[in-house]
Order: C-alpha cells, then structure tokens, then sequence
C-alpha cells in the first residue's frame, strides 16, 4: 500500500507543471529581440524608467497591471522594493516633474493587448495568463 500512494504522488508530481516562484510572466512584443537577453536590474531600470530606449535606440513602453498584489510580487522580486516604496518613488518623480509611471492596465488581458500592439512594449502578468501571442522573457538574476 505505501509503495502505491508514493507511486501515486510521483505521478502527480510529474504532470503538475514547474512552479514559477514569483508568480508572474514577464512579456514582450515577439518581435523585440533586444528583451532575451535582460537582467533582472535592467528589467528594474526600464520599469522605473531609467532607462527609457531598447538597444536599437527605440523607446521602451513599460505597462503594469493593476492588480496590487501582483504589482506587490513584481517590486520585491524586480525593484528589491515593496509596492509603495515604489508608488513613493513615483509619486516624487510626478512631483518634480520628472516623469509618470508606466502606462497601467485594468487587467492582464489588457496588459497583453497593448504588448501585442506595441513593438516597443514590456509587461508583467499573472503566471496563470495565456501568453499565446507574446515573447516570455525570463531575466537573468
């Protein structure tokens, strides 16, 4: 009998798919090539936008979802930062004049119809999105 249920628990395991710790995706537009290849601290740089141009010289178009507790993921894991040190941050740069946030969508699909719509473009979304359609890009720590 416990040779069966290890037997059952190692089936389940195996078609269970590989966890994604951090519980988003991070998308580009299949198109931007220059994306593969990104660490996790230029990732943080283009959603903060200090740096505002992919390597082709084009302007990086950086959109959240709206969801707090993913935003919330992404800033510890991206921005080494909670998600209000991160509005913080924001709302200083408004107060220069500086700059404004990235574009925010209502949703995940709305994340990923403006990657879809825009060369240019990098988002976030839930890791239990559908994905078809868009390049994944896994940075590099």
């Amino acid at each position: 009998m416990p040779s069966l249920l290890v037997a059952l628990a190692l089936a389940l395991t195996a078609s269970a798919k590989p966890a994604e710790p951090d519980g988003f995706r991070v998308v580009v537009h299949p198109s931007n090539k220059a994306a593969q290849a990104l660490t996790r601290a230029q990732l943080s740089q283009l959603f903060l936008k200090k740096t505002t141009r992919w390597g082709d010289g084009k302007k990086v178009l950086p959109v959240e979802p709206a969801d707090a507790a993913l935003r919330e993921r992404f800033a510890r894991r991206v921005h080494d930062k909670s998600f209000p040190a991160v509005k913080s941050f924001w709302n200083q740069q408004i107060f220069a004049g500086r700059e404004v946030p990235p574009v925010e969508k209502a949703s995940d699909a709305d994340v990923l119809a403006y990657v879809k719509a825009n060369p240019e473009a990098i988002g976030y979304v839930s890791s239990a999105s559908d994905v078809s359609g868009v390049l994944v890009i896994v940075p590099k720590d």
